[in-house]
């Protein structure tokens, strides 16, 4: 058994199972006490968790993480540094592994889907990248897939802070070697780029089905991310959309500086491909070269023949194509055969040269007869130009049909982004601006209008299990306020009663979800009866009767209460309490034998009255007759009483002679 299962960290984790395992660490499923919460812990491996400095990292890295908060990105609810472990404390997400996920699709995913989960994952690079946290391991593997088809973000377990950028070949990178970019795979310094490779990788991935580089060993398949290019996906699919396949290979241009500059500027061009998937970006073909060579050593690098033999090295005399540049088979065979002619002119000169400069004069004359003509027709015959309508601010639908306003222009919708303060169709900007001169052969105006304020509309968590209701609302982008617990005889225990606000309402990203949760129907009670002055027997009877359940008797002295009687109860006389509670009571053993006061004995003298004969003489004492004979007065003058006591009483002692009052005593012991 897992050393940690059954544990109580920091008197408030207790976990429960181990449900994963990675490089370095393991991570479990665990209850929050606090909270009353599930969650996923991940604790740092054992042998990692000596390395001081590697502890240092992790705490210091996991502090930053747990700053992020996105609703795709693996929320982090705590960090815990300590002598003995070095744990993080995150969100539970019920789904499966983007990887996972393609397994059970056969490893190919639709464009559509792929494009809806890369949108995600490139949002969730963003709002980190804002925040100066690069993940350095983006991969299926660490992209979870939720039951509502949203994803999130997860493990960033070796993720640096951006000030922190340089990377080595390490073990993890290595476990990640098919999705790591040139520069990681160098060593070299990298930036938030780097996770854009990864992400195109990620896409290229679920759309054609494989991975761009194979190899027999990882150091096989970093050197053909370093030297190689990969098919592009329409080599492999021709049915990709051709925009989809120019952005899978900008994001995985060799050279940075030819990538997306930042994830939102990936995300503008997936958002732009969403809306016309027939759009061209026209990327240049440099942006799939890889990055230039010293010009002493432009020699060819070829990969290990264990790796891809779809993979093609790279060299200056072999440009990349673009989406738009679609290369066949035979164009590939005639490239092999103009490399050979390279060859045969290195020994003498071919024909083909001559045609090559006889067309090449060719080509300069027409041009210079070209331009020769373009100006001298700008020179005496000025172009036409035309001011660009403002239309920022006005209605979109309203300014599209205005002709009096456009003139001659047409108004295209560029994008539509959320705005807080402008009515949905609101043109926000233009281009070209407002009041510019622009030629006869620019028509159209391309505007972003309003969408209006982000709007989520809140959804029906009624009878939902508290953890499934919380990771709903907070896949949504809501927040979930710590929940109120009210007994319910209608709603399973830890299910949801209420909520507010209400379902149809419309919520901004952010705002706060209130959630009452079922403890368990109420319990029955009961008032607890007065058992004092009872028979030990008549008192059990008693509790019993009243649908409680008998306790312990614990017997004690009492000097007021006779031996066997009730002297006390708890709960107390009264007391509402639920049904079946215990009831303790404590009986009299009467007085205690040890605290007594002693007894006294005195005697009392009283004189006898004057008689001719015998007279009968009785005292009596709490009620008793104490003493009792027969005097003769002529004989004694007095008669001795004694008398019996408690030390510290005052008793009073009653005389008859002849049954008849004589007088009384008080006598103190």
């Amino acid at each position: 058994m897992d050393q940690y299962i059954g544990k109580l960290l920091d008197n408030r984790y207790e976990i429960l199972e181990i449900i994963g395992t990675g490089g370095m660490a393991r991570v479990y499923k665990a209850r929050c006490h606090r909270l009353n919460r599930l969650v996923a812990i991940k604790i740092l491996r054992e042998d990692l968790a000596q390395d001081a400095e590697f502890r240092r990292r992790f705490h210091d890295e996991s502090q930053a993480v747990a700053m992020l908060s996105h609703p795709n990105i693996v929320a982090v609810y705590d960090v815990s540094r300590s002598s003995e472990l070095e744990y993080i404390v995150m969100e539970l997400i019920d789904g499966i592994t983007l990887k996972q996920y393609m397994q059970k699709k056969g490893n190919k995913l639709n464009w559509r889907e792929a494009l809806h989960f890369t949108t995600q994952i490139v949002k969730a690079l963003g709002h980190a990248h804002s925040r100066g946290i690069i993940h350095r391991d983006i991969k299926p593997h660490n992209v979870m897939v939720l039951r509502d088809g949203s994803v999130k973000v997860a493990d960033f377990g070796i993720a640096r802070v951006a000030s922190g950028g340089h990377s080595t070949l390490t073990q993890e990178a290595l476990g990640s070697v098919h999705y790591i970019s040139p520069e990681q795979a160098r060593g070299s310094h990298i930036d938030a780029r780097s996770d854009l490779y990864s992400a195109g990788v990620v896409l290229y991935e679920m759309i054609t089905g494989r991975l761009p580089f194979e190899g027999d060993t990882p150091v096989s398949v970093a050197i053909q991310h370093i030297n190689s290019i990969p098919l592009s996906p329409r080599e492999i699919d021709p049915t990709i959309p051709e925009a989809l396949e120019a952005i899978t290979m900008k994001a995985m241009a060799p050279n940075p500086d030819n990538r997306y500059s930042s994830a939102d500027e990936m995300l503008a061009d997936l958002e732009e491909f969403r809306k016309n998937p027939n759009i061209n970006f026209d990327y240049n073909v440099s942006d799939f070269m890889p990055e230039a060579e010293p010009d002493d050593d432009k020699t060819q690098i070829r990969t290990p023949s264990s790796g891809s033999r779809e993979a093609r090295p790279r060299t200056h005399s072999q440009p990349r194509h673009s989406s738009g540049e679609r290369r066949s088979s035979s164009e590939r065979r005639s490239r092999r055969y103009e490399e050979d002619e390279e060859e045969d002119r290195r020994s003498g000169t071919s024909p083909w040269v001559i045609v090559g400069i006889v067309a090449a004069i060719l080509l300069f004359l027409a041009g210079a007869v070209f331009f020769l003509t373009r100006v001298l027709s700008s020179t005496f015959t000025p172009a036409a130009t035309y001011e660009v309508p403002k239309v920022v601010g006005e209605n979109y639908e309203s300014a599209a049909q205005d002709t009096e306003l456009l003139g001659r222009f047409t108004l295209v919708v560029g994008e539509t982004v959320a705005d807080e303060e402008a009515e949905a169709g609101t043109i926000l900007r233009q281009s070209p601006e407002a009041g510019s001169k622009v030629g006869e052969d620019v028509t159209q105006i391309t505007v972003t209008i309003s969408g209006g304020p982000d709007v989520i509309k809140m959804v029906d968590v009624y009878n939902m299990e508290y953890r499934e209701a919380y990771l709903k609302l907070t896949g949504m982008g809501l927040k979930v306020a710590n929940p109120t617990y009210e007994a319910s005889e209608d709603v399973a225990k830890d299910h949801v009663i209420s909520y507010n606000p209400p379902e149809g309402a419309e919520l901004a990203p952010g705002d706060e979800v209130q959630l009452v949760v079922s403890s368990g129907p109420k319990e029955k009670t009961v008032m607890v009866p007065s058992l004092e002055t009872m028979t030990e027997e008549k008192a059990r009877s008693t509790i019993r009767l009243s649908n409680l359940t008998e306790g312990e008797t614990e017997l004690v002295y009492d000097d007021t209460v006779p031996e066997g009687y009730v002297v006390g109860q708890y709960p107390a006389a009264n007391t509402e309490v639920p049904e079946g509670t215990t009831v303790n009571i404590q009986v009299s053993k009467g007085p205690d034998p040890d605290k007594q006061p002693q007894e006294v004995e005195k005697t009392i003298t009283v004189d006898l009255p004057d008689s001719e004969g015998p007279v009968n003489v009785q005292a009596m004492m709490d009620g008793q007759v104490i003493f009792s004979e027969t005097k003769d007065p002529t004989m004694d003058l007095t008669v001795d009483i004694p008398v019996k006591g408690k030390a510290g009483e005052t008793k009073t002692v009653t005389i008859y002679f002849d049954g008849v009052q004589f007088t009384t005593k008080e006598v103190t012991f």
